[in-house]
């Protein structure tokens, strides 16, 4: 069992001095795999103290040192890449390939796009008689989820470190296990004292770093309801915030879409990381036309979703990352079915191929109302809304009849035909013909689900503050 009763401050591993331990649980076996203690709203005083005497002299390296620091961090990663892998498979589902691949080959990934991205980054630049400088913004609160936990502190942390800022991470508590591990990184490349410190605990823990007067940015990943509260908090004293929240995608498949290859592609979209991924394409919109064609595809995909132990090499679908999120996600299901809504594999039982464990069976709904709950909100679990639309304007209107605006798809034989789709839908990025993610382009969403971006060189403005010489 992996027990932690330090954090990291200050270039040090020093004592929580919170009460509490927080147990972390393997979601598969529903077994204590760890726990560790609660900082205190002191030790995030301590952590914001550090950072803020840190940025003195951070702020003034150079992009080049800073690089430096980032890609001996990405070496770091990927030379614990099968531990990274292990570690979160356990700690939050996935499968173990998929999380090897993800979860702690994607870090490695961003830690050295910003290490390459830095040293050519335009950091200064003339307008007529102005110089334009991009300077550190200072000190950066990042608090993230328990989904991709690595991956979304590594993209906060990168890029913040990259623009000369210093950072106060704060993981989320249900999922904390990959942090210990990328704060053991940056100790052992050297990176100075203050430059990154780690406190952990609940809620009253982020309410803290939100809400201290030395936080100059917030950078947050989480639900819109907490986003919202971030931000109010925030709001208060003026400090800059960065929200990527939720989203309920829409996936429009065109009239000349091979069905198939576009459905079996749709489902594994919404069914990532048991579907507890923000931008999972969780409304497939069909022709009418192919409705039923549509639907029995989509069964099949779905039953090919086995589910099981994330170690295990048959599982493609593990479980969902807590007891309360299973009970949501239930509670979803039986919604939608008391509503009416037409219920074509899954459901909310427990399966019975997983009697212990925190599993949803792969589920799909067929002639989902769009304005009902299960089309609008969202779930965060292996669920899908199949939509029928009758034209191609009505399928975009359905798109974009949502709160929410983070990710979207369109399959088409014709990339054109789909781009100019992809144009209309109201969003912060289209996956086209289920298009690669790529983790040089900019991340975040529109409407509810956030504003600001993470990742490439617009993740990095998140971090700077301008200013203009003119002489």
């Amino acid at each position: 069992m992996i027990e932690h009763e330090k954090i990291y401050i200050d270039g040090k591993w020093v004592g929580a001095s919170g009460s509490a331990r927080i147990v972390v649980v393997d979601p598969s076996t529903e077994q204590e795999i760890g726990r560790f203690r609660s900082s205190s709203v002191e030790d995030v005083d301590s952590a914001v103290t550090a950072a803020k005497a840190a940025f003195a002299s951070w702020s003034t390296t150079t992009p080049v040192e800073r690089a430096a620091f980032l890609a001996d961090a990405a070496a770091q990663l990927n030379a614990r890449l099968a531990e990274i892998g292990t570690l979160i498979a356990r700690d939050v589902g996935m499968p173990l390939p998929l999380s090897m691949m993800i979860q702690a080959g994607l870090p490695a990934r961003v830690m050295d796009s910003y290490a390459k991205l830095t040293p050519v980054f335009d950091w200064e630049s003339e307008v007529g008689n102005s110089l334009i400088i991009r300077e550190p913004a200072g000190v950066v609160g990042a608090i993230t989820p328990w989904n991709y936990p690595l991956h979304q502190l590594v993209a906060k942390t990168a890029a913040a470190l990259a623009a000369g800022c210093t950072v106060v991470a704060k993981p989320s508590e249900v999922a904390p296990l990959s942090a210990y591990v990328l704060a053991e990184i940056f100790d052992a490349v050297g990176l100075p004292a203050g430059v990154f410190n780690l406190v952990a605990g609940d809620l009253t823990i982020g309410q803290a770093l939100v809400e201290h007067p030395g936080v100059d940015v917030v950078s947050f990943t989480g639900s819109a309801r907490a986003g919202t509260d971030i931000a109010s908090r925030a709001a208060q004293r003026l400090a800059r915030v960065t929200l990527e929240l939720g989203g309920k995608s829409a996936n429009i498949m065109l009239d000349d879409a091979p069905i198939a290859e576009s459905v079996d592609a749709a489902v594994t979209k919404c069914f990532l990381n048991s579907g507890q991924t923000c931008t999972a394409l969780t409304r497939l919109v069909v022709p009418r036309s192919i409705l039923s064609q549509v639907e029995e595809a989509a069964v099949a995909s779905a039953k090919r979703f086995v589910l099981g132990e994330p170690t295990n090499p048959a599982t493609r679908l593990g479980p969902v990352v807590s007891e309360t999120q299973r009970e949501r996600v239930r509670a979803y299901i039986r919604g939608a079915i008391a509503d009416g809504t037409r219920l074509l594999c899954g459901g909310s039982d427990t399966p019975a191929e997983t009697p212990v464990g925190f599993f949803v069976a792969p589920t799909v709904f067929s002639d989902v109302d769009n304005a009902s709950k299960i089309a609008q909100e969202e779930v965060f679990g292996p669920v899908l809304c199949i939509i029928a639309y009758d034209s191609e304007e009505q399928a975009i209107a359905i798109a974009n009849d949502s709160t929410y605006g983070l990710s979207g798809g369109v399959m088409s034989r014709d990339t054109d035909r789909a781009i100019a789709v992809a144009r209309r839908i109201k969003t912060g990025q289209v996956g086209i013909n289920n298009g690669a993610f790529n983790p040089e382009a900019p991340f975040g969403g529109v409407k509810k689900s956030g504003y600001g971006r993470e990742l490439g060189a617009e993740g990095l403005h998140e971090y700077l503050a301008i200013k203009a010489i003119h002489r």
